[in-house]
């Protein structure tokens, strides 16, 4: 990001936004961390979902925060300001692309993780899914979000996915909080 867009980025005045979009970065698994403060550092808006996890060694458990999607983090940037800055940030590996042009993440895939993140609710990374019954979540901390609905250990969860990185998060949810999206397919007579 240049210079002059990096501070209207900072100032919060009107930047097009057609071009400065979330894009996917593979990192390093260990280093994830290390490239999200450095990205800021250098005046990029960056994303690394974490979410905590306990580990038990022999001697003790310990509650450790881990990348919610390893080896991929976020960040916002235009792909036709130079990307050097980017690709020679610590721990990032590249940029996921189709051919030679960097692919944005869809915004609402971005909102919906952090709104997950935010809740408070207990999120873990889980497989990616294509098909299922979706909901709208009326109620509750992730009110307003929509995503899949499963069920598994006889706990009822909520899936978001980050179609991109072929990755989805799931957070437990009260059933009552949700609602089924209806289906817009028509049927042929």
């Amino acid at each position: 990001m240049g210079l002059q867009r990096r501070q209207l980025v900072q100032s919060g005045e009107n930047v097009n936004s057609s071009t400065i979009q979330w894009y996917a970065l593979q990192v390093q698994t260990k280093l994830g961390s290390i490239a999200s403060v450095a990205l800021r550092g250098k005046g990029y808006e960056e994303f690394l979902p974490l979410y905590r996890s306990s580990r038990r060694w022999s001697d003790r458990v310990k509650q450790l925060d881990m990348p919610l999607f390893p080896g991929y983090m976020f960040c916002r940037f235009d792909p036709h300001d130079r990307l050097v800055p980017v690709l020679t940030t610590p721990g990032v590996i590249g940029i996921l692309r189709a051919g030679k042009v960097p692919i944005p993440v869809d915004q609402k895939e971005i909102e919906a993780v952090r709104t997950i993140i935010s809740s408070g609710l207990a999120a873990q990374p889980w497989p990616f899914l294509h098909t299922g019954s979706r909901i709208y979540l009326e109620r509750g901390p992730l009110s307003g979000l929509e995503g899949i609905v499963t069920n598994a250990d006889n706990l009822d969860r909520l899936v978001v996915s980050v179609s991109l990185l072929q990755r989805s998060v799931a957070v437990q949810i009260d059933r009552g909080w949700a609602r089924p999206v209806s289906s817009t397919v028509a049927l042929a007579s």
